[in-house]
């Protein structure tokens, strides 16, 4: 994670089941970094199918000044890759994130 400024988080229907990634969250929050996520299950994979919409729910990631658990689910922005057209506007959203991190 050096040298960056932004963190996006692809959300599958296990990635919230997966250590590295609260691991990496947690790291990222920590370093200062901005925070997003992205929905990819209406993505179709090779064979044409799609996958359950995964969850947001990682669990806390930090702390803020006051001590207070901080939650990915309530604290950041996440958005639906088909929905959201994220083909025409991720940079806008890491561009958002990274302003929201005062970065």
């Amino acid at each position: 994670m050096d040298g960056t400024s932004v963190t996006v988080v692809l959300i599958g229907s296990q990635t919230n089941q997966r250590e590295y990634v609260k691991f990496e969250l947690s790291k990222s929050y920590e370093k200062g970094n901005g925070l997003l996520g992205i929905y990819i299950h209406q993505i179709k994979d090779r064979n044409g199918n799609t996958s359950a919409k995964g969850s947001n729910h990682f669990g806390e990631i930090g702390k803020d000044r006051s001590g207070n658990p901080v939650y990915f689910s309530s604290a950041y922005k996440t958005y639906d890759w088909v929905d959201n057209d994220g083909y025409n506007n991720l940079g806008d959203w890491i561009k958002q994130a990274a302003a929201d991190a005062g970065k």
